[in-house]
C-alpha cells in the first residue's frame, strides 16, 4: 500500500477555510515567552523553537506601518520596567520580568479635536511597508507555507491610540467621530494591501486582529457594532474577499453576538475561541459550521491540570467534532501560559495530532 501523502502548509489551511478535509487538522499555537523559558529548562532543546519542535504550521504574515508615525522614544527606564512613547503617541509601561499586556498610561489623542490636528499624519505613503520582505513571501508561499497579509484594525487598534474608556464613552458621545476613525483603518489596510499586492507581496488570505470581546459578552452591543464598526469591517474583508482571499480574525474574549454581523461582512475563520470568556467551539461549530471557520477554543486550563485525563477529554471532543468537513485549524484558547508544564504540552500537541487526522 502506498504511503499517504502529507499535505503541505499552504494546502492544508486552504482546505480547512474552504470547508474541505486535508491530510490532518493544521496545527499553530503562541506559547508566552516566560513559557518559553520554562520549557527549556524541562526539554525544549536549545537553539530549537517550539514552533519547529511541534511542526507547527507556518502562516507567515506581512503588514504595513499604520501609526501615526512619531518618532519612538524611551522616558523612563528602571530594572523592573520601561516606559516608552510609540508611534501612535502613546505612553505605556512594559514590566520586563514579566509576561504582560503593556499598560498605557497617557494617550496624545484624546478628543475629536486631537484627531483632527494629527490625522494627516496616517495618509499612505511609502515608508510604512518593508519592500523588501515581498520575496521573503514568495519563497515562503512555494515552500508550502500559508501567506497572510497582517494587520490590526477597529476597536483594539483605536483603543491603543486613544484608550479604552476613552473609546467607549466616544462611541457613545460621540458616534461620528469613532466611525470616522475605524473606517480610516480599514482604508490603511486596503491601500497598504493593494499597494503590497501590486509589488509583488503574495498573500493567501488575511489575519486581522480587533479585540472586541470582554468575560461572558462583547464589550459593546451588537447595535453599536453594526453602527460603528461593520461598515469598516465590511470594507477591508471585502477587499480580501473579492480577491478569492479568506479573511482570519484575532477576536479575544467573548464576540459570540457578533458573530452573525461579522459573517454578513465577510469574515471566514474567527480565532481564539476565549473558554473562560464562554465561547464554546462545540457550539459555535453547531451554529455556524457550514459558514464559518474556527481557530482556537482548546482550554488551556486544561493544559496545565494535574489530571491527564481533563486535556484528553478537552481534545477528544472538540477536535473531533469541529474537524469533521473541515473548518478547523488548532490553537489553543488564547495563547499558552507559563503554568503549562512542557511535558503537559507535549501531551496536548501528541493528542491533537492523534484525534486531528483525518484516516
Amino acid at each position: 500500500m502506498s504511503a499517504k501523502r502529507e499535505w503541505t502548509t499552504r494546502e492544508r489551511i486552504t482546505a480547512a477555510l474552504n470547508h474541505q478535509e486535508s491530510d490532518r487538522i493544521a496545527l499553530t499555537d503562541g506559547p508566552w515567552g516566560t513559557t518559553i523559558a520554562r520549557w527549556r529548562k524541562e526539554g525544549l532543546p536549545e537553539g530549537e523553537s517550539a514552533h519547529s519542535y511541534f511542526k507547527f504550521d507556518p502562516m507567515p504574515g506581512y503588514g504595513a506601518d499604520s501609526s501615526f508615525q512619531f518618532k519612538h522614544e524611551v522616558v523612563e527606564e528602571t530594572d523592573t520596567y520601561r516606559i516608552d512613547r510609540n508611534a501612535n503617541g502613546t505612553l505605556h509601561r512594559n514590566w520586563k520580568n514579566q509576561t504582560s499586556t503593556p499598560e498605557m498610561i497617557d494617550h496624545l489623542i484624546k478628543t475629536p479635536n486631537d484627531w483632527e490636528q494629527h490625522k494627516h499624519r496616517l495618509e499612505w505613503n511609502r515608508n510604512r511597508v518593508n519592500w523588501d520582505a515581498a520575496k521573503n513571501s514568495r519563497a515562503a508561499q512555494e515552500a508550502g507555507q500559508w501567506t497572510c497579509y497582517s494587520g490590526v484594525c477597529g476597536y483594539d487598534k483605536t483603543q491603543g491610540v486613544i484608550g479604552s474608556e476613552n473609546l467607549l464613552i466616544a462611541m457613545l458621545e460621540e458616534p461620528d467621530w469613532i466611525a470616522e476613525v475605524f473606517m480610516k483603518w480599514a482604508d490603511m489596510v486596503v491601500e497598504s494591501a493593494s499597494a503590497m499586492i501590486a509589488e509583488g507581496f503574495v498573500f493567501d488570505g488575511a489575519f486581522l486582529y480587533d479585540d472586541m470581546g470582554y468575560r461572558n459578552a462583547s464589550l459593546f452591543s451588537p447595535a453599536l457594532y453594526r453602527k460603528l464598526a461593520k461598515p469598516a469591517h465590511a470594507k477591508a474583508f471585502g477587499f480580501f474577499r473579492e480577491r478569492g482571499l479568506p479573511v482570519i480574525l484575532h477576536s479575544c474574549g467573548c464576540v459570540k453576538e457578533l458573530i452573525p454581523d461579522l459573517l454578513d461582512a465577510g469574515l471566514s475563520c474567527l480565532q481564539p475561541l476565549e473558554v473562560k470568556a464562554g465561547m464554546d467551539l462545540i457550539e459555535l461549530k453547531g451554529l455556524y459550521g457550514d459558514r464559518l471557520s474556527f481557530m482556537g477554543g482548546i482550554d488551556v486550563r486544561k493544559m496545565a491540570d494535574p489530571n491527564p485525563a481533563a486535556i484528553e477529554e478537552e481534545v477528544r471532543t472538540k477536535v473531533t467534532c469541529a474537524k469533521k468537513g473541515g473548518g478547523y485549524i488548532y490553537h489553543s484558547d488564547h495563547s499558552v501560559p507559563d503554568n503549562v508544564s512542557w511535558q503537559q504540552y507535549c501531551r496536548t500537541i501528541e493528542l491533537v495530532k492523534q484525534y486531528g487526522s483525518y484516516e
